[in-house]
């Protein structure tokens, strides 16, 4: 592949990467999908090791963003209902409050849901933080699987 082409592949996977971290975009589908144009371009035995210790990464990461989180919230006592509503009032606060609406629309939806659930304050206040940290280190997982991948195309990019 020629320089161009590599750099091409690069910022589809730096902007995969951004997408990680600012959900407008599929980040991870854009890191993965890039790293695959690169292995197929390329067509050699050792870019499809790449490809595939980068897809094991991304797809690891991907298991554990949902499972590890979701674990703690369900020891938290954060119903999934509360999940939903909050998930649903991002999308609204995105539009209405461009990028962090999300963020402020998902945590008003899941204290609104988890305060008509649990009837006080004081007890759905910290299930929404709980659920807010759950995010949070979903995003996280997400990104270093999303960093990890990337890490090892640019080793093998430079070294072809």
């Amino acid at each position: 592949m020629s320089g161009w082409g590599e750099l091409l592949v690069g910022l589809v996977i730096l902007v995969g990467l951004i997408g990680v971290v600012v959900p407008i975009l599929p980040g991870v589908v854009l890191v993965f999908g890039a790293i695959l144009v690169w292995a197929i371009v390329e067509g050699g035995v050792s870019s499809w090791a790449v490809f595939a210790i980068c897809t094991v990464l991304l797809v690891i990461s991907g298991v554990v963003k949902y499972t590890w989180p979701g674990k703690k919230m369900r020891d938290a006592g954060v119903s999934k209902r509360s999940l939903v509503i909050g998930a649903l009032f991002g999308i609204v606060g995105f539009f209405v409050v461009p990028v962090i609406g999300l963020f402020i629309g998902f945590i008003l939806g899941t204290y609104l849901s988890e305060l008509q659930r649990l009837s006080r304050h004081d007890q759905a206040w910290p299930a929404t933080w709980h659920a807010t940290k759950a995010v949070g280190l979903s995003m996280l997982i997400e990104l270093l699987g999303a960093l990890l991948a990337s890490g090892i195309w640019l080793v093998a990019a430079i070294a072809t």
